[in-house]
């Protein structure tokens, strides 16, 4: 399990900013009214420089090149915006009485712990650069913000099956769509220490450089003719899928968009049958490396002018040509 700060998706914060607008007020100045160290102020709440350097190492430590210049100045502004919707969401949900409650801080603290013994929480703790206040205070507001969305904007959207039926009725033409089907399969491999994962070797590298160990010896085998899913089976770290050989599933050329680019790019190269080089995985935000993977093609087809609103009416052609 990783954590990082700031979690909370961008899209629904900036759903409960619309729909909160007309009760939350915010006022903000530039730092130069208030001081150098004064980036924003929200409802007479100071958002100061530190808050944002703080976020910013958070999200860097431990990327193989640091921003800089532009693409610095551009994460340093995506931070306070992010400040900013929280200290608007924050203030409202005060007036609602939906702060988050210590005891609900604890809980989900002690889940976030749970995988990882307590060197290791403070060892992730020191990596990211973070104290356990600040982590603690991040938590809080993320729960904060769920409530209030859940209160605000979920409890009020209503959408029935005749909705969705009436929609589908009225743009018919826009679903029936003929697609690539990839058939996949992987191997996982993460530094990151998880008691989730069962492997029938029971291998668990514990950190990156056993990782990257790992992960040559896998090529190495690979490389020799080894079966990929007899690999899998025994050393995958991916809890979901190493039980049956690494199987992906069917993935449609459209999901595969959603991706990482150089996954994306290397999927659609492969010939059936043949399996990928290592993928390093990254986090699309931070950049930071997650873990390794190895894809393999099993099969690749189309949907027959499927209806993907209903798509498990569809049946899926598989080609091995």
């Amino acid at each position: 399990m990783t954590f990082t700060f700031m979690n909370t998706p961008r899209f629904i914060r900036s759903c409960a900013l619309l729909l909160l607008a007309f009760a939350a007020f915010a006022l903000l100045t530039a730092c130069n009214s208030h001081g150098a160290d004064v980036m924003a102020r929200v409802n007479g709440h100071n958002i100061l420089k530190a808050d944002v350097d703080k976020y910013f190492q958070n999200q860097t430590a431990g990327a193989e090149q640091q921003p800089v210049g532009e693409q610095a100045d551009s994460l340093r502004l995506s931070i306070l915006r992010e400040l900013i919707d929280n200290e608007i969401i924050m203030r409202r949900a005060e007036k609602l009485g939906l702060l988050a409650t210590d005891e609900e801080v604890d809980r989900k603290l002690n889940e976030v712990k749970s995988p990882f013994t307590q060197e290791q929480f403070d060892q992730r703790l020191k990596d990211k650069k973070i104290t356990l206040e600040d982590f603690k205070r991040d938590i809080r507001r993320s729960l904060t913000v769920e409530k209030v969305i859940n209160k605000e904007i979920t409890s009020k959207v209503s959408v029935t099956d005749q909705d969705i039926a009436n929609y589908y009725n009225a743009h018919k033409a826009e679903f029936n769509l003929v697609e690539a089907q990839y058939h996949l399969a992987q191997i996982l491999v993460t530094g990151q220490p998880n008691p989730q994962i069962r492997n029938l070797k029971n291998d668990k590298a514990q950190n990156d450089a056993e990782a990257k160990k790992k992960v040559q010896m896998l090529s190495n085998r690979l490389d020799s003719g080894e079966d990929f899913a007899s690999l899998a089976m025994n050393y995958s770290e991916d809890p979901e899928t190493a039980g049956n050989g690494g199987d992906l599933g069917f993935t449609p050329e459209s999901a595969l968009k959603n991706t990482d680019p150089t996954t994306r790019d290397l999927v659609m190269k492969l010939r059936v049958s043949q399996n990928s080089p290592v993928i390093t995985v990254t986090n699309p935000q931070t950049k930071q490396v997650f873990g390794y993977r190895f894809v393999k093609l099993l099969g690749k087809g189309t949907t027959p002018a499927c209806s993907r609103p209903f798509v498990s009416n569809c049946a899926t052609g598989v080609n091995n040509s």
